[in-house]
């Protein structure tokens, strides 16, 4: 009997050990009596995996597989868990120095990764594809199955091998093998255009590109320009105080973008130039996107310049790039953006103020930012 007590009394005891660990873990996280079942839930199935499964698990496969699947169950293609190499890419990305093909893409709706926009000069140009074209598959693997960021890392890969893309243009299929290079991003050029027009064409926004701009900017002052193309056509965006700080040269004293949480928290980033310095023209396409679009509505909304070509992308919501452990990262949306109208622009675009389709003979959207120009 006194056996069975000591027994019983030390079942009680781990079980008291338990239920303390979790709640201390709870604690730990935050997370009320609401969220404390849905824990027990996914900590019950680990272990029931982990102890009673086949075969042998990795553990590390497990948890880094329920990370991907939690985030993955947004339903939002800018939130992605990325393992080491999948972080590891992205910041390289972000740096402006990459190996692959220099295709910047989006999510569709129907989940078939778009091309937002080729990256100037890369193998993906060179070869002929185009904003908008779909990415039917990678080396022959249906990209409808694969998460976003797996899709990348796939076309990524090293320097001079060939990976084979399927494209879809106008429902014919077709397939374009691409050898890849080292990709490094020259994210702005210029050139005059006329005696006094100077045309800036920013290819995104990366960690050198505010010091890229400025160089050239002040090339071009020097060369006598007064008044400024600015060409955001296929630039899909990049970093949000580095738009800001392009921004800044154009927008008048005020609002260039906030952002707001969901909590309504907002963040305001103003630019501090006391009037516009020259009249502007902007020329946009459907692959202009997220911090393009942020200088494109800034100037739209503050009457400064004159948006020529068609409709933007329609990406306004920001994302965080977070390490996590074991070199892992997560990039989350945690705000949209608004533009000094309080215009919120995901998913719908910017409409130009001058509506023109390219003509793919001849350069029709920048003809018309000059012609505009002239009459200033």
């Amino acid at each position: 009997m006194k056996k069975r007590y000591l027994f019983l009394g030390a079942i009680v005891l781990i079980l008291l050990t338990c239920f303390s660990t979790i709640a201390g873990l709870y604690y730990l996280l935050g997370l009320g009596n609401t969220n404390s079942l849905q824990v027990f839930r996914f900590v019950n199935a680990l272990r029931f995996i982990q102890t009673q499964y086949v075969n042998e698990v990795d553990n590390e496969k497990l948890i880094t597989g329920a990370l991907k699947g939690m985030v993955n169950s947004l339903d939002d293609p800018h939130s992605v868990y990325l393992d080491e190499q999948m972080y590891k890419l992205l910041l390289e990305h972000t740096d402006g120095s990459f190996g692959g093909v220099g295709v910047v893409m989006g999510m569709r709706e129907d989940k078939i990764p778009m091309v937002i926009a080729p990256i100037e000069g890369s193998p993906s140009e060179l070869a002929g594809i185009k904003s908008g074209d779909q990415i039917i598959s990678v080396d022959g693997q249906d990209t409808r199955v694969l998460p976003f960021e797996e899709v990348a890392a796939k076309i990524r890969g090293e320097i001079g091998t060939q990976v084979v893309l399927t494209i879809r243009r106008d429902n014919a299929d077709i397939d374009y093998i691409l050898t890849r290079s080292n990709i490094e991003t020259i994210s702005v050029a210029g050139s005059m255009k006329r005696e006094d027009i100077g045309y800036i064409r920013i290819a995104s926004f990366n960690e050198h590109t505010a010091t890229e701009f400025n160089k050239i900017y002040h090339e071009l002052e020097e060369k006598g320009m007064k008044k400024v193309i600015l060409d955001l056509r296929d630039n899909p965006g990049g970093i949000l105080t580095v738009c800001t700080k392009i921004a800044e040269k154009f927008v008048p004293e005020g609002v260039i973008v906030s952002t707001r949480d969901r909590a309504g928290n907002q963040e305001v980033f103003r630019s501090s130039l006391p009037e516009a310095k020259y009249p502007l023209v902007v020329l946009v396409n459907g692959g202009s996107a997220s911090a393009s679009e942020i200088v494109a509505g800034a100037i739209q909304d503050t009457g400064v310049g004159t948006l020529i070509g068609t409709k933007t992308y329609g990406k306004g919501s920001v994302q965080a790039v977070i390490p996590m452990a074991n070199k892992d990262g997560m990039k989350l949306t945690i705000a949209k953006y608004y533009t000094p109208n309080d215009r919120c622009i995901d998913g719908i675009g910017i409409e130009p103020d001058i509506t023109i389709e390219l003509d793919k003979e001849k350069d029709n959207q920048l003809e018309k930012a000059i012609e505009v120009l002239q009459g200033k």
